[in-house]
Protein backbone atom coordinates (compact mmCIF):
# COMPACT_ATOMS: atom_id res chain seq x y z
CA UNK A 1 0.00 0.00 0.00
CA UNK A 2 2.99 2.17 0.12
CA UNK A 3 6.09 2.88 -2.46
CA UNK A 4 8.66 2.94 0.32
CA UNK A 5 10.67 0.16 1.61
CA UNK A 6 8.20 -1.84 4.04
CA UNK A 7 8.88 -2.45 7.37
CA UNK A 8 5.98 -4.78 8.41
CA UNK A 9 4.12 -6.13 5.80
CA UNK A 10 0.68 -8.61 6.15
CA UNK A 11 0.11 -10.82 3.28
CA UNK A 12 -3.31 -12.40 3.14
CA UNK A 13 -2.80 -13.16 6.76
CA UNK A 14 -5.66 -15.28 8.35
CA UNK A 15 -5.71 -16.41 12.30
CA UNK A 16 -8.39 -18.98 13.28
CA UNK A 17 -8.58 -19.75 16.71
CA UNK A 18 -9.20 -23.81 17.70
CA UNK A 19 -11.45 -23.90 20.78
CA UNK A 20 -13.49 -26.57 22.38
CA UNK A 21 -17.05 -25.31 20.62
CA UNK A 22 -15.04 -24.94 17.06
CA UNK A 23 -13.30 -22.90 14.83
CA UNK A 24 -13.52 -19.33 15.20
CA UNK A 25 -12.24 -16.98 12.21
CA UNK A 26 -10.59 -14.03 13.90
CA UNK A 27 -8.77 -12.70 11.13
CA UNK A 28 -9.39 -13.58 7.47
CA UNK A 29 -7.41 -12.68 4.53
CA UNK A 30 -5.41 -9.48 5.65
CA UNK A 31 -3.02 -7.69 4.13
CA UNK A 32 -1.31 -4.09 5.06
CA UNK A 33 1.49 -2.66 5.19
CA UNK A 34 3.81 0.00 7.43
CA UNK A 35 6.65 1.60 6.23
CA UNK A 36 9.60 3.53 8.00
CA UNK A 37 8.89 7.06 9.42
CA UNK A 38 4.64 6.06 8.70
CA UNK A 39 1.93 6.11 10.84
CA UNK A 40 -0.66 3.40 10.05
CA UNK A 41 -3.77 2.88 11.99
CA UNK A 42 -6.06 0.12 12.29
CA UNK A 43 -9.96 0.97 13.79
CA UNK A 44 -12.67 -1.03 14.21
CA UNK A 45 -15.38 -2.21 17.02
CA UNK A 46 -14.07 -4.73 19.49
CA UNK A 47 -13.93 -8.05 18.23
CA UNK A 48 -12.89 -6.82 14.58
CA UNK A 49 -9.73 -8.64 15.08
CA UNK A 50 -6.99 -6.00 15.71
CA UNK A 51 -5.53 -7.17 18.56
CA UNK A 52 -5.44 -10.69 17.01
CA UNK A 53 -3.76 -8.79 13.85
CA UNK A 54 -1.21 -6.82 16.47
CA UNK A 55 -0.13 -10.22 18.03
CA UNK A 56 1.02 -12.31 15.03
CA UNK A 57 3.47 -9.66 14.77
CA UNK A 58 5.69 -10.58 17.64
CA UNK A 59 4.09 -14.13 17.20
CA UNK A 60 2.66 -14.10 20.52
CA UNK A 61 -0.86 -15.59 19.75
CA UNK A 62 -1.78 -19.03 21.52
CA UNK A 63 -0.52 -21.98 20.18
CA UNK A 64 -3.84 -23.25 19.42
CA UNK A 65 -4.54 -20.62 17.04
CA UNK A 66 -4.11 -21.49 13.45
CA UNK A 67 -2.22 -19.02 10.96
CA UNK A 68 -2.26 -18.87 7.36
CA UNK A 69 -0.52 -16.29 4.79
CA UNK A 70 2.35 -14.29 6.17
CA UNK A 71 3.80 -11.54 8.76
CA UNK A 72 6.74 -10.04 6.82
CA UNK A 73 9.29 -8.14 9.14
CA UNK A 74 11.71 -6.35 6.85
CA UNK A 75 10.81 -9.13 4.11
CA UNK A 76 11.61 -11.99 6.91
CA UNK A 77 8.72 -14.36 7.89
CA UNK A 78 7.91 -13.58 11.51
CA UNK A 79 5.60 -17.35 11.31
CA UNK A 80 8.37 -19.67 10.02
CA UNK A 81 10.98 -17.75 12.19
CA UNK A 82 13.91 -19.89 14.07
CA UNK A 83 13.20 -19.23 18.26
CA UNK A 84 17.19 -17.16 18.16
CA UNK A 85 15.70 -14.89 15.70
CA UNK A 86 12.39 -14.03 16.96
CA UNK A 87 13.74 -13.44 20.14
CA UNK A 88 16.03 -10.62 18.66
CA UNK A 89 12.70 -9.12 16.87
CA UNK A 90 11.22 -8.97 19.91
CA UNK A 91 12.19 -5.46 21.46
CA UNK A 92 14.93 -5.01 19.11
CA UNK A 93 13.49 -5.29 15.89
CA UNK A 94 9.65 -4.54 16.73
CA UNK A 95 8.10 -3.69 20.07
CA UNK A 96 4.90 -3.41 21.91
CA UNK A 97 2.62 -1.17 23.67
CA UNK A 98 -0.36 -2.91 25.41
CA UNK A 99 -3.21 -1.32 26.85
CA UNK A 100 -3.26 -0.61 30.65
CA UNK A 101 -0.09 0.04 31.80
CA UNK A 102 -1.07 -0.68 35.03
CA UNK A 103 -1.80 -4.31 34.56
CA UNK A 104 1.38 -4.54 32.49
CA UNK A 105 3.90 -3.38 34.81
CA UNK A 106 5.23 -4.94 38.00
CA UNK A 107 3.53 -3.55 40.66
CA UNK A 108 6.37 -4.02 42.90
CA UNK A 109 9.46 -2.74 40.76
CA UNK A 110 10.56 0.24 40.32
CA UNK A 111 9.44 1.15 36.95
CA UNK A 112 13.51 2.09 35.77
CA UNK A 113 14.14 -1.56 36.77
CA UNK A 114 11.75 -2.53 33.83
CA UNK A 115 12.57 -0.25 31.31
CA UNK A 116 16.09 -1.80 31.77
CA UNK A 117 15.50 -5.30 31.64
CA UNK A 118 15.24 -5.71 27.63
CA UNK A 119 18.23 -3.83 27.53
CA UNK A 120 20.10 -5.98 29.79
CA UNK A 121 18.62 -8.94 28.06
CA UNK A 122 19.58 -7.82 24.45
CA UNK A 123 22.93 -5.92 24.50
CA UNK A 124 24.25 -8.20 28.07
CA UNK A 125 27.78 -6.73 28.82
CA UNK A 126 26.85 -3.08 29.31
CA UNK A 127 27.56 -1.96 32.87
CA UNK A 128 24.69 -0.54 35.03
CA UNK A 129 26.11 3.38 34.67
CA UNK A 130 25.49 3.02 31.23
CA UNK A 131 22.39 1.28 31.29
CA UNK A 132 20.75 3.11 34.14
CA UNK A 133 21.83 6.39 31.59
CA UNK A 134 20.08 5.08 28.80
CA UNK A 135 16.85 4.50 31.23
CA UNK A 136 16.93 8.48 32.11
CA UNK A 137 17.44 9.29 28.72
CA UNK A 138 14.45 6.87 27.57
CA UNK A 139 12.18 8.45 30.32
CA UNK A 140 12.96 12.17 29.16
CA UNK A 141 12.41 10.91 25.81
CA UNK A 142 8.98 10.34 26.36
CA UNK A 143 8.33 13.53 29.14
CA UNK A 144 8.83 12.07 32.19
CA UNK A 145 12.40 13.33 34.44
CA UNK A 146 14.95 11.04 34.94
CA UNK A 147 14.44 11.11 38.54
CA UNK A 148 11.09 8.70 38.05
CA UNK A 149 12.91 6.12 37.17
CA UNK A 150 12.71 5.04 40.93
CA UNK A 151 9.11 5.17 41.07
CA UNK A 152 6.70 2.09 41.87
CA UNK A 153 3.93 2.33 38.71
CA UNK A 154 1.17 3.08 42.42
CA UNK A 155 3.27 6.23 42.52
CA UNK A 156 2.51 7.58 39.03
CA UNK A 157 -0.71 8.54 37.51
CA UNK A 158 -2.15 6.62 34.02
CA UNK A 159 -0.54 9.23 31.63
CA UNK A 160 2.90 9.05 33.28
CA UNK A 161 2.15 5.32 33.32
CA UNK A 162 1.92 5.37 29.84
CA UNK A 163 4.55 7.08 29.04
CA UNK A 164 6.93 4.38 30.93
CA UNK A 165 5.35 1.61 28.81
CA UNK A 166 6.24 3.98 25.55
CA UNK A 167 9.92 4.15 26.77
CA UNK A 168 10.13 0.65 27.81
CA UNK A 169 8.76 0.06 23.98
CA UNK A 170 11.88 2.18 22.56
CA UNK A 171 14.12 0.72 25.08
CA UNK A 172 16.08 -1.22 22.34
CA UNK A 173 16.00 1.09 19.43
CA UNK A 174 13.49 -1.32 17.67
CA UNK A 175 12.42 -0.25 13.85
CA UNK A 176 8.37 -0.70 14.66
CA UNK A 177 6.27 0.08 17.36
CA UNK A 178 2.96 -2.26 17.62
CA UNK A 179 0.71 0.85 20.34
CA UNK A 180 -2.68 -1.55 20.89
CA UNK A 181 -5.24 1.25 22.42
CA UNK A 182 -2.26 2.38 24.56
CA UNK A 183 -4.60 5.60 25.12
CA UNK A 184 -8.36 3.76 25.85
CA UNK A 185 -7.54 4.32 30.10
CA UNK A 186 -6.36 8.06 29.52
CA UNK A 187 -8.88 11.39 30.11
CA UNK A 188 -8.74 13.83 27.21
CA UNK A 189 -6.01 16.05 27.80
CA UNK A 190 -3.24 13.01 28.60
CA UNK A 191 -4.84 10.83 25.77
CA UNK A 192 -3.56 14.36 23.49
CA UNK A 193 0.27 14.44 25.61
CA UNK A 194 0.35 10.70 24.84
CA UNK A 195 -0.26 11.07 20.97
CA UNK A 196 1.96 13.75 20.50
CA UNK A 197 4.83 11.74 22.57
CA UNK A 198 4.16 8.94 19.71
CA UNK A 199 3.70 11.22 16.96
CA UNK A 200 6.84 13.13 17.82
CA UNK A 201 8.78 9.78 18.14
CA UNK A 202 8.26 8.67 14.70
CA UNK A 203 8.90 12.29 13.38
CA UNK A 204 12.40 12.08 15.13
CA UNK A 205 13.11 8.64 15.39
CA UNK A 206 12.16 7.19 11.92
CA UNK A 207 10.03 3.81 13.45
CA UNK A 208 7.68 3.06 12.08
CA UNK A 209 4.08 2.92 14.38
CA UNK A 210 1.03 0.66 13.96
CA UNK A 211 -1.52 2.21 15.79
CA UNK A 212 -4.64 0.19 16.88
CA UNK A 213 -7.83 1.36 18.11
CA UNK A 214 -11.42 2.11 18.09
CA UNK A 215 -11.78 6.05 17.99
CA UNK A 216 -11.47 6.81 13.86
CA UNK A 217 -11.20 10.71 15.59
CA UNK A 218 -8.02 9.65 17.17
CA UNK A 219 -6.45 7.68 14.43
CA UNK A 220 -7.33 10.73 11.76
CA UNK A 221 -5.28 12.89 13.82
CA UNK A 222 -2.15 10.91 14.36
CA UNK A 223 -2.06 8.70 11.09
CA UNK A 224 -0.92 8.83 7.84
CA UNK A 225 -2.85 5.80 6.61
CA UNK A 226 -5.98 4.14 8.28
CA UNK A 227 -7.06 -0.06 7.49
CA UNK A 228 -10.51 -0.41 9.12
CA UNK A 229 -11.73 -3.94 10.18
CA UNK A 230 -15.09 -5.66 10.31
CA UNK A 231 -15.73 -9.17 11.56
CA UNK A 232 -11.80 -10.14 11.04
CA UNK A 233 -11.91 -8.00 7.30
CA UNK A 234 -9.75 -4.50 6.25
CA UNK A 235 -13.21 -3.26 4.78
CA UNK A 236 -11.61 0.27 3.92
CA UNK A 237 -8.06 1.57 3.64
CA UNK A 238 -6.98 5.24 2.45
CA UNK A 239 -5.10 8.19 3.60
CA UNK A 240 -6.56 9.09 7.12
CA UNK A 241 -8.10 12.22 6.60
CA UNK A 242 -10.23 11.04 2.93
CA UNK A 243 -11.45 7.76 5.50
CA UNK A 244 -12.47 9.67 8.18
CA UNK A 245 -14.04 12.65 6.36
CA UNK A 246 -14.96 11.08 3.07
CA UNK A 247 -15.33 7.30 4.00
CA UNK A 248 -16.39 4.79 1.35
CA UNK A 249 -17.72 2.10 3.65
CA UNK A 250 -20.95 2.57 5.23
CA UNK A 251 -19.22 0.71 8.70
CA UNK A 252 -16.19 3.72 8.30
CA UNK A 253 -18.84 6.37 7.48
CA UNK A 254 -20.54 5.18 10.60
CA UNK A 255 -17.42 5.15 13.31
CA UNK A 256 -16.96 8.54 11.74
CA UNK A 257 -20.38 9.65 12.61
CA UNK A 258 -20.04 8.67 16.25
CA UNK A 259 -18.10 11.45 16.68
CA UNK A 260 -19.11 13.57 18.96
CA UNK A 261 -19.40 17.60 17.20
CA UNK A 262 -19.42 20.28 19.99
CA UNK A 263 -22.05 23.09 20.00
CA UNK A 264 -24.14 20.72 17.82
CA UNK A 265 -27.52 19.85 19.25
CA UNK A 266 -28.99 17.72 16.95
CA UNK A 267 -25.83 15.10 17.13
CA UNK A 268 -26.65 15.78 21.38
CA UNK A 269 -30.03 14.95 21.06
CA UNK A 270 -30.15 12.34 18.01
CA UNK A 271 -26.47 10.35 18.60
CA UNK A 272 -25.43 8.49 15.48
CA UNK A 273 -24.63 5.21 15.77
CA UNK A 274 -25.35 1.44 14.85
CA UNK A 275 -27.64 -1.21 16.26
CA UNK A 276 -26.85 -4.19 17.06
CA UNK A 277 -23.06 -5.45 17.81
CA UNK A 278 -20.05 -7.05 15.02
CA UNK A 279 -21.40 -11.12 14.19
CA UNK A 280 -19.96 -13.65 16.29
CA UNK A 281 -16.85 -15.37 14.32
CA UNK A 282 -18.70 -18.49 14.67
CA UNK A 283 -21.69 -17.58 13.17
CA UNK A 284 -20.72 -15.10 10.19
CA UNK A 285 -23.72 -14.11 8.28
CA UNK A 286 -23.73 -14.89 4.58
CA UNK A 287 -22.56 -12.68 1.92
CA UNK A 288 -21.33 -9.45 3.31
CA UNK A 289 -20.34 -9.64 6.84
CA UNK A 290 -21.87 -6.22 7.65
CA UNK A 291 -25.49 -6.53 5.54
CA UNK A 292 -27.02 -7.31 8.87
CA UNK A 293 -26.62 -3.54 10.35
CA UNK A 294 -26.21 -1.42 7.65
CA UNK A 295 -28.69 1.12 6.94
CA UNK A 296 -27.84 0.83 3.11
CA UNK A 297 -28.08 -2.78 2.51
CA UNK A 298 -29.90 -4.00 -0.79
CA UNK A 299 -31.40 -7.38 -2.08
CA UNK A 300 -27.27 -8.69 -3.26
CA UNK A 301 -25.70 -7.95 -0.03
CA UNK A 302 -26.83 -11.19 1.61
CA UNK A 303 -25.71 -13.49 -0.68
CA UNK A 304 -22.47 -11.67 -2.35
CA UNK A 305 -19.29 -11.27 -0.31
CA UNK A 306 -17.83 -7.98 -1.60
CA UNK A 307 -13.80 -7.89 -2.71
CA UNK A 308 -11.27 -4.95 -1.56
CA UNK A 309 -11.50 -2.83 -4.90
CA UNK A 310 -9.69 -0.01 -5.43
CA UNK A 311 -5.61 0.58 -5.44
CA UNK A 312 -3.06 1.05 -3.13
CA UNK A 313 -4.12 4.40 -2.38
CA UNK A 314 -7.84 3.52 -1.77
CA UNK A 315 -9.66 0.81 -1.89
CA UNK A 316 -13.02 -0.64 -0.09
CA UNK A 317 -15.41 -3.75 -0.07
CA UNK A 318 -18.83 -2.64 -0.25
CA UNK A 319 -21.03 -3.44 -3.36
CA UNK A 320 -22.36 -0.31 -3.07
CA UNK A 321 -19.06 0.92 -5.10
CA UNK A 322 -19.94 -1.96 -8.02
CA UNK A 323 -23.54 -0.54 -8.54
CA UNK A 324 -23.94 1.38 -11.59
Amino acid sequence: MNGSAQLLEFDDLSVTYRTGGGDVPAVRGVSLSVAAGEVVGVAGESGCGKSTLAATILRLQPPSAKVTGRVLFEGEDVLTMKWGALRTLRWAGASMVFQGALHSLNPVQRVGAQIAEPIRLHEPGLSDKTIDGRVGELLEQVGLPAVRARAYPHQLSGGQRQRVMIAMALACRPRLIVADEPTTALDVMVQAQVLNVLKDLVSDLDVGLLMISHDLSVLADLCDRIAVMYAGRVIEHGPADKVFTDPLHPYAAALAASFPHIGDLAARYAPSGLPGDPPDPTELPSGCSFHPRCPQRFEDCDRVVPELRGDDTRAAACLLLEAP
